[in-house]
């Protein structure tokens, strides 16, 4: 009996620790390399675990590249008023993100701190 509660808590430890370092922000985007992006959202992925943003940018030479930056899940986003559309604003509308990206050196891929919209209104999901 006492075997099968330590192997239980055991399953539990492991389970609840595989949980908390695939939703860990620091663990995947690397806090300490802030950048700002500017562009045009091409599309929303309103999709779960993570809505992604994706961004195109121009760079300094003129070539485009698309960002994919992940925020939070559908439900949180829902339950702050937004939706899809409020989150794509208006068609070609160039947008200011401020966020991290990927540890793993994975190249266009980031987590948004905030989304600044040409109107002047913005988004922060993580109350930066």
């Amino acid at each position: 009996m006492r075997n099968r509660l330590l192997v239980a808590a055991a399953i539990a430890v492991t389970a609840t620790a595989t949980l908390l370092a695939h939703h860990s922000v620091p663990g995947q985007f690397d806090v300490s390399k802030p950048m700002t992006l500017k562009g045009v959202i091409s599309k929303v992925g309103w999709i779960n675990p993570h809505i992604y943003v994706h961004l195109d940018v121009k760079d300094a030479d003129g070539t485009s590249n698309t960002w994919a930056l992940a925020t939070l899940p559908t439900a949180m986003m829902r339950r702050a008023g937004l939706t899809k559309e409020t989150l794509q604003g208006k068609a070609g509308e160039e947008v200011t993100i401020t966020a991290v990206p990927a540890r793993d050196g994975s190249r266009h891929l980031g987590w948004i701190n905030k989304i600044t919209y040409a109107d002047g209104h913005s988004f922060s999901p993580t109350g930066q």
